[in-house]
């Protein structure tokens, strides 16, 4: 008996910038792979603050209409028509465009430039696995090319309760590092202590004060998370020829008006930014982290998994900053 050759799929499609409902679930058509393109069975894939931003419309001129949005996906290989990649490998696939120049990964099946697929072997829950790619690689490069933190430096991570900035805790943690974390909510202190973080510091717009009182001399590195706003306290609170990487923008907060860099930036303080995209997370990193997570040496911060039809309620609680860790959706 022939099977019927499927031609189409469920999809999240954002028509134009909108409120959370404007993500509206719907059959499309089945995408085709183009030479050098890989089609992928999506089993899941993570929220990220820039389908957030996509939706509310702040992209810019980045995003066309209508759009499938999602900036990365998990799952494994349904067509690879260069054949350097097996049928049923599985799969990583971030950035590059996803979501934004060309349908991400809100949908049963992408198809992606064969430059942004990562593969990676793993029997852990596709939800875990979803959660995993674009929070590693943000936080593994924040602490190696944005700080290049260095085994039992002290660390703080302005935005600690972020899906980054617990990752950034736990890679911080292996290296035997001191973390400073902060939060706006002392409930959620307890979360911070569980990856790992030594001192919790509550969110109070003078962090450097409390950094300071633990650590005299500031911190060897820092990765701002919240947003500009915070930044001239974060890089109050790290040490002379210590660095600042610029990674999030939380806060929604993008630029610093009037921006005086003498009177910001302490002397010999470094600043610097960290954006990174597939080609800054290697196979190697990306599989020595799921397989330190199946021998229960890392615990991923997955903090609720959704079905597609829950995107609506997904997008509330991402934008009302209120997971507390990575929300992911299972196809």
């Amino acid at each position: 008996m022939t099977v019927p050759r499927k031609s189409s799929m469920r999809a999240v499609v954002l028509n134009a910038p909108g409120p959370p409902e404007s993500l509206v679930v719907q059959d499309v058509p089945l995408p085709e792979p183009e030479p050098g393109w890989v089609r992928i069975r999506v089993r899941a894939f993570g929220l990220n603050r820039s389908e957030l931003y996509t939706r509310q419309g702040l992209s810019g001129d980045a995003v066309t209409f209508p759009r499938v949005p999602g900036i990365e996906a998990v799952g494994t290989v349904d067509v690879d028509p260069s054949g350097t990649l097996r049928h049923g490998q599985q799969v990583a696939a971030i950035m590059g465009g996803m979501g934004r120049k060309f349908d991400g990964g809100y949908a049963e099946y992408v198809c992606v430039p064969a430059s942004v697929v990562i593969p990676f072997s793993s029997d852990l829950d596709w939800a875990v696995l979803g959660a995993v790619p674009e929070m590693l690689q943000t936080a593994h490069g924040s602490l190696t090319t944005g700080v290049d933190l260095r085994p039992g430096q002290t660390l703080l991570i302005r935005g600690g309760t972020s899906s980054v900035g617990l990752t950034a805790a736990l890679l911080a943690k292996k290296m035997d590092a001191v973390v400073l974390a902060t939060t706006r909510d002392p409930a959620k202190a307890d979360l911070l202590r569980a990856q790992g973080v030594d001192h919790v510091l509550i969110e109070d717009g003078a962090v450097a004060v409390q950094v300071r009182r633990l650590v005299p001399e500031g911190v060897h590195g820092a990765i701002e998370l919240v947003g500009t706003g915070t930044l001239p306290d974060t890089l109050r609170a790290t040490r002379t020829q210590g660095t600042v990487c610029f990674t999030g923008m939380l806060a929604n907060e993008w630029t610093i008006p009037q921006f005086h860099p003498m009177d910001v930036i302490p002397q010999g303080v470094r600043l610097t930014a960290y954006a990174g995209e597939a080609h800054n997370l290697s196979p190697q990193v990306l599989q020595q982290f799921l397989d330190d997570v199946a021998s229960h040496r890392i615990h991923v911060p997955l903090a609720r998994r959704y079905r597609l039809d829950e995107i609506v309620a997904a997008h509330r609680e991402m934008e009302a900053n209120s997971l507390g860790g990575k929300g992911v959706v299972v196809t």
